[in-house]
């Protein structure tokens, strides 16, 4: 695809009767090429009841299957994940009719982006077959500036059919913001980047590569509230590393595994999250298995196996709390549904509430800061 400015026609589908907002706005990111979604889906979901009703659809979007909220709340950048032609969207998103107005796209200059990040200053991507980091400017409207920096990363690891080469997973700035963390599943490899938001130079410098176990496939990291810990879910071996965070430097502390005893399964560890109180962590597996694992979390940032729940359905490629911490949502990519779990602060325990959010090949939830 060539680099510029794409014309795409979006269209903002109004449900009737709607009147005043009552919930929290959710935005979910699809495989379009699956033929049983339109784009990005824009749902109301009521925390009272677990609910969800939608809004609208932004379409002619080709695969946003990962979706990122500007630290303000005013624009949304989406990854195009189309091989070759893969590329980043920009939107403008209004708060108050719960609209995505598309702004630009811009080639990644490297296949299959699956993870995007932004700070107001730059939209980072991971290109996951690309092996490759893309940075972008931000323009004053929120559009996507120029493809400012572009890092390669090379090698391979243990499991040669899904390690042949690099596979960047994932992007994320650390919480002092001095840093970028690169997930590799490809070289099982995690890497800190030196982050200079205003530098005229490199956005971007080499700062720390951090080895995984081979044949692990490092893919998604998240970080405590006090962000002196980080946990990392594995793809291909169904682990999980608990790393200890301070001055730019990762240490491993712990390795924990979340399938049950005597599992004989095929893994593909997916997506991370904590608790809002920081007590419990939830990782998902979308292998054979198709659980959520629920660890509680000691003070000393380990981590204790305490059971496992079914997603209620297949391939469970994303998940998210929402934000009063009630509620557990699923993305069941190959079940074209989100799967409604009603969280107990208490114990962690995960329960389904029977509700479900109809959506085609759902990969990506995010609520919006309202």
């Amino acid at each position: 695809m060539k680099t510029g400015l794409v014309l795409i026609a979006i269209i903002i589908t109004t449900m009737q009767g709607y009147s005043q907002k009552k919930g929290f706005t959710l935005l979910t990111g699809t495989y379009t090429n699956t033929g049983k979604s339109e784009g990005i889906y824009i749902f109301e979901f009521d925390p009272a009841t677990g609910d969800a009703v939608q809004r609208g659809v932004a379409k002619g979007v080709d695969n946003p299957s990962y979706l990122n909220l500007s630290r303000d709340n005013r624009f949304v950048y989406a990854v195009n994940e189309t091989g070759e032609t893969s590329a980043a969207s920009a939107f403008s998103y209004n708060r108050s009719l719960q609209q995505l107005r598309f702004l630009n796209k811009l080639s990644t200059d490297g296949a299959d982006p699956c993870y995007v990040i932004s700070d107001g200053r730059h939209v980072i991507t991971a290109n996951y077959t690309g092996g490759s980091i893309s940075v972008f400017d931000i323009a004053a409207d929120g559009s996507l500036g120029k493809l400012k920096q572009r890092i390669q990363h090379e090698g391979s690891s243990a499991n040669q059919e899904r390690q042949e080469s690099s596979h960047v997973h994932m992007v994320q700035f650390t919480p002092d913001g001095k840093y970028v963390v690169v997930n590799d599943l490809g070289t099982d490899k995690v890497y800190l980047y030196q982050y200079n938001p205003v530098d005229t130079g490199l956005v971007l410098t080499a700062h720390q590569s951090l080895s995984i176990t081979p044949g692990a496939g490092p893919r998604h990291l998240v970080f405590n509230a006090a962000g002196d810990y980080a946990y990392l879910v594995h793809e291909l071996d169904g682990g999980i590393t608990v790393l200890s965070y301070a001055n730019g430097i990762l240490k491993p502390l712990q390795e924990v595994n979340m399938n049950g005893d005597n599992f004989l399964g095929e893994n593909g560890g997916a997506d991370i999250h904590l608790s809002p109180d920081g007590r419990f962590l939830y990782a998902s597996n979308r292998g054979s298995e198709n659980k959520i694992a629920i660890f509680a979390v000691g003070e000393d940032g380990r981590l204790t196996k305490r059971k496992l729940v079914s997603t209620m359905g297949k391939g469970p490629r994303n998940f998210t709390l929402d934000p009063t911490g009630k509620y557990l949502l699923v993305a069941n990519q190959q079940s074209d549904m989100v799967v409604v779990f009603e969280r107990d602060a208490k114990s962690g325990d995960l329960k389904d509430t029977g509700k479900r959010i109809a959506v085609g090949a759902p990969s990506c939830l995010l609520f919006t800061g309202d």
